[in-house]
């Protein structure tokens, strides 16, 4: 089996492809697509073939997939880009890949997207047959280009489509934790953020790709407790703000995802079922 890995350099695949190499088998193998040569070297002393090209390069997309039996898209553009970045990456080149990978024979293609195409809460954990609403001009274009890319490619004939919606991912020196409090600061003291360490976004990730067959093929990936305003402080060592404690709520259930699907079908079990667990064990 021949894996092809987007998106490696950025925070969630630099850290998947690692996990997903040494887990192979034998006869086993991992390509990775990098822009820039030099940012390959490192998944090529791990064992991996790397492929230099742009996503958005049709060319590229076809040495990518040439003999590949599975596609994990990781790649995205995220907050701070421009909206029509956000659709050039997001959407049309996720798409693009999906058609390429079809014409290419490969099997299976699973992709990465975010608990932020549900928009507003509805009151209780978000599942996966809730509509998706995304919105909001914090995230931009993010949310509705990963939306599109969705349901474009779950429209492709004959290609074994597989969606993992994430959470706020943390961990392992990933900024994204201190970065959390550039809002939690604004935030009222029990609003909730929903998590996922990177080795349980791995974990999902690694079950939907091996999985032989799926009942989704939407699922949620998350930990077990979303963390409020004041333990992000904590989190982060930071004293809380006394002005938190005016803010209210206008969202509770906002981003907060029921993991019931992928743990009755896939078997998923956070390894840090919360932030709390992650920092007792060094892993932030």
């Amino acid at each position: 089996m021949l894996t092809l890995v987007t998106g490696t350099t950025g925070q969630v695949g630099r850290r998947f492809v690692p996990r997903l190499l040494a887990q192979a088998r034998a006869g086993e193998r991992v390509r990775v697509l990098v822009r820039d040569a030099t940012r390959g070297e490192p998944f090529a002393e791990l064992g991996a073939e790397v492929v230099v090209g742009d996503l958005r390069d049709e060319e590229a997309l076809g040495k990518a997939v040439a003999g590949v039996d599975a596609v994990v898209n990781v790649a995205a553009s995220f907050r701070g880009v421009p909206d029509k970045e956000a659709w050039a990456v997001n959407r049309d080149a996720a798409v693009a890949l999906g058609r390429a990978a079809s014409a290419s024979g490969v099997r299976r293609f699973v992709q990465v997207s975010t608990g932020l195409v549900y928009g507003t809460g509805r009151g209780r954990p978000l599942v996966e047959e809730d509509e998706t609403r995304p919105g909001g001009a914090m995230w931009g274009a993010y949310p509705e280009s990963k939306a599109a890319a969705e349901r474009e490619l779950l429209a492709l004939d004959g290609l074994d489509v597989r969606i993992g919606r994430l959470p706020f991912v943390y961990g392992e020196g990933d900024p994204h934790l201190a970065d959390s409090l550039r809002w939690a600061a604004h935030w009222a003291p029990t609003q909730r953020l929903h998590m996922g360490h990177h080795a349980d976004v791995a974990q999902g990730l690694l079950r939907l790709l091996y999985a032989p067959g799926v009942g989704g093929p939407v699922y949620n990936i998350a930990d077990d407790a979303p963390v409020t305003a004041v333990e992000l402080h904590l989190l982060n060592g930071v004293e809380v703000p006394a002005s938190l404690h005016a803010n209210t709520d206008p969202d509770p259930w906002l981003g907060i995802m029921s993991t019931g699907r992928i743990r009755r079908d896939l078997g998923f079990r956070p390894l840090y079922p919360t932030a709390w667990s992650a920092r007792d064990a060094g892993a932030l």
